[in-house]
């Protein structure tokens, strides 16, 4: 029997908590980059979307920390996600009385919010009775300080494969605000010939202005001509492959053989220890790319909360695999990119 005090919740809304926030996920390994605090910032400047941060306290020690942001329209209704437009999130908690603190605490903000429902993304399961859906997981590379050592490990057709690209003349550059015209430039043509909706350039600037030391953009191109693109996060060692893109010719040169590669030579010589290649749909061909490099593949919980509704009731589906949105995503791939960048940012930032 525990003989520690019940944690107390309470919302992070002054300033000052900000440096006990980030103070408390430097030293929580289940951490990530998504939970720090000025992602609170981010989301409500960038895309207008409020967000609440409780945290977990016994007497003055924070024990766990659990950030929510409310997605509103109504398009796609009113979700309070943890956390919304990036991999994952969910608590940070360091034992199991503070996880179910803050649980009890984001299910009571989505009854007091009135939401459709509640959606927690975390990478591990949760000592809450919620139905959850299993249909996301997560690839990481476990990394080295010699880059070599990855090398060696590969397979001999992988070798091969990352050397017959370099022979296309590719090459990768490393940056952070100077890269952003042609980063944005690519995921705009990249997105819609996915069918997906882009956020205006200002989000992906907020995030590069408010975390410097935390994010960078990696550009593969050939002869100065821009092939593909991706935007990395890191914190506590670890890298997060957030966003990506790239058009024909990228698949005609193999362009990411050659982009994964440096970009994880630059997170082994940076001495990251682990690199998370975004989060993919099981058996899917991001998958089996992904898993060329030896990445190894964890299970992604996302438990939803429906105010009102039995816990029998159907999970939403607000996801690219819903067949109720193939006429949309089909038709937004027809449309000319003048059009989807004046429609998509507004209807980007409703999808979380």
């Amino acid at each position: 029997m525990s003989h520690l005090a019940a944690p107390v919740v309470s919302e992070a809304v002054a300033a000052s908590e900000r440096a006990e926030w980030d103070g408390y996920l430097a030293r929580c390994p289940s951490a990530s980059f998504y939970h720090l605090y000025d992602w609170k910032e981010v989301n409500s400047a960038a895309l207008g979307h409020r967000s609440f941060y409780l945290v977990a306290r016994r007497g003055e020690v924070v024990t766990g920390v659990l950030p929510l942001t409310l997605v509103s329209s109504l398009l796609f209704g009113r979700i309070l996600c943890s956390l919304p437009f990036v991999n994952f999130g969910g608590p940070c908690a360091d034992d199991i009385d503070s996880h179910r603190a803050l649980l009890h605490a984001a299910i009571a903000k989505a009854d007091e919010l009135r939401v459709d429902y509640l959606e927690l993304r975390s990478p591990q399961t949760l000592p809450v009775d919620l139905p959850v859906s299993l249909h996301k997981i997560s690839m990481t590379i476990g990394l080295n300080a010699d880059p070599d050592v990855l090398w060696n490990a590969f397979t001999s057709k992988h070798r091969n494969n990352i050397k017959r690209a370099y022979k296309h003349g590719l090459a990768v550059r490393k940056g952070g605000q100077d890269l952003l015209p042609v980063f944005y430039e690519m995921m705009e043509q990249s997105w819609r010939n996915l069918g997906t909706p882009l956020y205006r350039r200002d989000y992906f600037e907020r995030i590069l202005r408010t975390f410097p030391e935390h994010t960078a953009i990696f550009l593969c191109h050939r002869n100065d001509e821009p092939v593909a693109v991706t935007f990395n996060g890191y914190f506590n060692g670890t890298v997060e492959g957030m966003w990506a893109g790239g058009g024909a010719l990228a698949r005609q040169l193999d362009a990411n053989f050659v982009l994964y590669w440096e970009m994880i030579r630059d997170a082994c010589l940076r001495g990251c220890h682990s690199f998370h290649l975004g989060r993919s749909t099981a058996a899917s061909g991001a998958e089996d790319f992904k898993r060329r490099w030896n990445s190894e593949s964890q299970q992604l919980h996302w438990y939803y909360h429906r105010p009102g509704q039995p816990a029998s009731a159907a999970l939403p589906a607000l996801n690219v695999s819903n067949p109720k949105y193939r006429l949309a995503i089909a038709a937004w791939q027809r449309l000319p990119l003048a059009v989807t960048r004046q429609l998509g940012p507004p209807i980007a930032r409703l999808i979380p």
